[in-house]
């Protein structure tokens, strides 16, 4: 999340960062989940699965904050989200 200016207790936030996995071969290619990711962690990759479409590809899973907004909302259920960790807040500019 980008924010404008700095929480005070920002150093104090611990947030989760999770793993994402997808199953390729059962994605449809709709691009729901990198539609609604709020940290940008996917996009859609210029190669194709088996069914002829073009599955997301993880850009940066270091990003990811578990929301599992993408696991919630793909109709083939081909994505799915693991907690890893919990660290301390960033804040990240621009």
């Amino acid at each position: 999340m980008k924010f404008w200016r700095k929480p005070l207790d920002l150093d104090q936030q611990l947030v989760a960062r999770g793993d994402v996995h997808i199953l390729r071969e059962r994605c449809k290619g709709c691009g729901y989940c990198v539609e609604f990711c709020p940290e940008q962690v996917l996009k859609l990759d210029h190669a194709y699965n088996k069914k002829g479409y073009h599955p997301p590809m993880k850009l940066s899973e270091k990003d990811c904050v578990v929301c599992k907004l993408c696991e919630m909302i793909c109709p083939d259920f081909a994505i799915f989200i693991t907690e890893k960790e919990q660290v301390v807040a960033e804040v990240r500019h621009g």
